[in-house]
């Protein structure tokens, strides 16, 4: 038995390959629309706790007196528990929270009103809260820009991986998908140097800089997508049918399109047929697309990654970096990040998402364990490392390094490129809702919880990460089945064929959304 229950030789081979070619047009397109991640990518460097504004002294004498009277008077060398404070994590991961009631209104606004719409609220709402927060006088002005800056990034997730899984052609899907984890990367990467740069600022007024420098990504998405076009999907979804036809003819760059475009129209037939996708999505056809929707974003945020990237600024002030840890190690692992990225923009194509799934899972794996053992042994239950060894901080650092490669070339990128592929037509917006959602849901969790966790279970946390590591990996090896080189449209089939999902599909019989398929066009299982 196969564990994915793949499609054909490699799992790649689709039944309808619609012609078209990888043309500039959508190259650029994808390009600009994948810039959307760069909101949620900035905000996430400026509001991290080891690097961002929190970590700014002016900042926290102006906003947070206590917690930095705290700060003051603590001078423990407890690694644990020195961050720990739920005001700050309450105001960083309050953000998650306004993403995802954004999310469900999002739903609605992509279904409707089109992808392009979507994104420009999640620009403007963004461009918003970044200018409150720049100015902020008070508390309630920070929370206030923080809700509106979550309200964005909901908008701005909820339409930019669907944009890019419907403009791309299937061939490419992958890889131009990718391109929102991309920006993502880019953008954290970008605001921990703008960080470290603004807070050398006399006067103490860099953090505001940090703060509104979020306009200018907010304004990237917010031209962008006034200047896109609208996806065939989404045109054909709100009746301009021949519109979507030259449409299509100009993004595949052929004349023929008339296979793809006859199973856009067959898919959109069927999506008005239902009246609430939200209810739709507890039928038991859907059973598959709302165990991904859930589960792929609750596993990508317990992957580690936030505990991983907690140590590095402690462990580079080790190597000799001095008041430049942060700096170094926002840098470091800024690039590492990015340039995994690339590589999983290269083979997510060609080797398949459960390769990349499964490796990142076992190299994740392997360096949880190596730095759970590395920083037990020296920082003990007391979490004071006393004097380190250069070159022992400097292999910890490395697997660092090597798992975050892990996690940017799978569980990263992929937390979003396969959830946005898999949905048919008639429940897409409203499963994308709850794939956002519960990756807001988790952020939040994860957050808020997080310094908490890591001051009581201590080295033991990371070992508490890889666990989640090995249930991860078991269930995509046995649940997910390979999508690439699989047309958005003809996705049924990889559920149809799978080993245990067909028992729940088959039933309904469908293709193209929800069209009725002739019997004579069953595709095999392959168990």
């Amino acid at each position: 038995m196969a564990g994915g229950g793949v499609i054909g030789v490699g799992g790649g081979d689709s039944r309808k390959p619609y012609p078209g070619n990888l043309t500039p047009y959508v190259t650029i397109t994808c390009i600009v629309a994948a810039m959307g991640g760069l909101i949620f990518g900035y905000d996430i460097g400026i509001s991290v706790l080891t690097g961002g504004v929190t970590t700014m002294t002016p900042f926290l004498q102006k906003f947070f007196r206590k917690v930095w009277e705290k700060k003051e008077a603590d001078k423990s060398t407890n690694q644990y528990c020195q961050y720990d404070s739920q005001t700050l994590t309450m105001f960083t991961s309050s953000l998650y929270l306004a993403a995802l009631l954004s999310s469900l209104v999002a739903s609605t606004v992509t279904r409707r009103l089109g992808r392009k719409l979507s994104m420009l609220f999640g620009g403007l709402l963004f461009f918003a809260g970044a200018l409150i927060n720049g100015f902020a006088k008070a508390v309630w002005m920070l929370i206030v820009g923080r809700m509106l800056l979550g309200f964005g990034v909901g908008f701005a997730n909820q339409s930019v991986p669907l944009y890019l899984s419907e403009m791309a052609p299937y061939k490419y899907r992958g890889a131009l998908n990718i391109g929102f984890q991309l920006s993502i990367t880019v953008g954290i990467l970008i605001a921990n140097v703008l960080n470290y740069f603004f807070a050398k600022i006399k006067g103490g007024w860099g953090w505001r800089l940090s703060l509104g420098g979020a306009m200018v990504p907010a304004l990237i998405i917010t031209v962008g997508s006034l200047v896109l076009p609208d996806t065939p999907n989404s045109m054909i979804e709100r009746g301009q049918t021949e519109e979507a036809r030259a449409k299509l003819k100009k993004i595949r760059g052929v004349d023929d399109v008339d296979e793809e475009f006859k199973d856009l129209v067959a898919a959109s037939d069927a999506s008005k047929l239902v009246d609430h996708p939200w209810a739709n999505l507890l039928q038991r056809k859907y059973r598959p697309h709302l165990t991904m929707a859930i589960l792929i974003p609750f596993f990508q945020q317990l992957t580690g990654i936030n505990v991983i990237m907690f140590y590095a600024p402690v462990l580079f002030n080790t190597i000799g970096f001095g008041d430049d840890a942060s700096l170094m190690s926002a840098v470091i692992t800024g690039i590492v990040n990015v340039g995994a990225t690339l590589v999983s923009i290269y083979g997510v194509d060609k080797w398949g998402r459960r390769f990349l799934f499964l490796e990142g899972g076992v190299q994740m794996l392997i360096c949880q364990a190596v730095v759970a053992a590395c920083i037990g042994a020296k920082f003990g239950v007391s979490g004071n490392p006393g004097d380190l060894p250069k070159w022992y901080a400097i292999a910890v650092v490395l697997f660092i390094c090597i798992y975050v490669a892990g996690f940017a070339w799978s569980w990263g990128p992929l937390g979003w490129l396969v959830p946005s592929e898999i949905f048919p037509l008639e429940i897409r917006s409203a499963a994308q809702s709850v794939n956002v959602s519960v990756n807001m849901i988790f952020t939040f969790a994860v957050a808020q919880v997080f310094l908490s966790m890591l001051c009581h279970l201590k080295f033991g946390l990371f070992l508490f990460f890889a666990f989640f590591v090995v249930v991860m990996s078991i269930f995509v090896y046995y649940f997910l089945p390979e999508t690439k080189g699989i047309p958005i449209e003809e996705m049924n089939q990889v559920w149809r064929s799978h080993w245990y999902w067909s028992r729940f599909v088959e039933e309904a019989d469908y293709s193209n959304g929800g069209m009725e398929m002739s019997k004579g066009n069953h595709v095999p299982k392959n168990v």
